[in-house]
């Protein structure tokens, strides 16, 4: 959920992410101090649409329609190899970026009112955010350090409903891809 600071973050705002727990330990440092999605609870993920439906509107019919909607997409792969950027952030890059597209774009077609990032990017890139809004050097440090210890290889069988309390991000929700 790059391009977020902690303090726009509002109560009964959802998004739909892929955790991505196997990069973690390369990341978890630096995320925690340079990403404010990291600061406010969100795991290592690529997000798949944010923002999503206000939490009040997250029921059990919706829970059904999300549900349905991602099982007709299979578990997949994916590699992160190599870095990119953004304006202000460093991210891992996820290869193929195929099906993380299709699941976002599964879900902006099934909710329309919701467009990726409100709709205010034409081009989704999909992308592991570590660090944003820092200094170019601190920026190549971390990438440095990234560098250094990728591939990583991830599996992705979920996509996660999570939920800002007003204070911290929580998962409320996951739903299984077909396997």
């Amino acid at each position: 959920m790059a391009d977020d600071s902690s303090s726009t973050f509002q109560a009964g705002q959802t998004g739909l992410i892929v955790k991505i727990p196997e990069v973690e330990p390369a990341v978890r440092a630096w995320r925690e101090r340079l990403d404010p999605s990291a600061q406010a609870g969100v795991p290592a993920h690529v997000t798949v649409l944010f923002p999503f439906l206000e939490e009040s509107r997250t029921d059990a019919l919706v829970h059904s329609a999300i549900a349905d909607t991602l099982n007709s997409h299979r578990a997949f792969d994916l590699r992160f190899e190599r870095s990119g950027h953004l304006p202000e952030v460093l991210y891992l890059v996820p290869e193929p970026d195929t099906q993380l597209r299709q699941l976002t774009q599964a879900i902006a077609d099934r909710w329309p009112e919701t467009p990726p990032y409100g709709g205010r990017f034409t081009d989704i890139i999909p992308h592991l955010t570590v660090a944003q809004c820092q200094e170019a050097a601190v920026l190549e440090e971390v990438e440095t350090d990234l560098l250094s210890k990728l591939p990583i290889t991830a599996h992705v069988s979920s996509v996660e409903l999570v939920v800002h309390d007003g204070t911290a991000w929580q998962e409320r929700a996951s739903f299984a891809l077909r396997k």
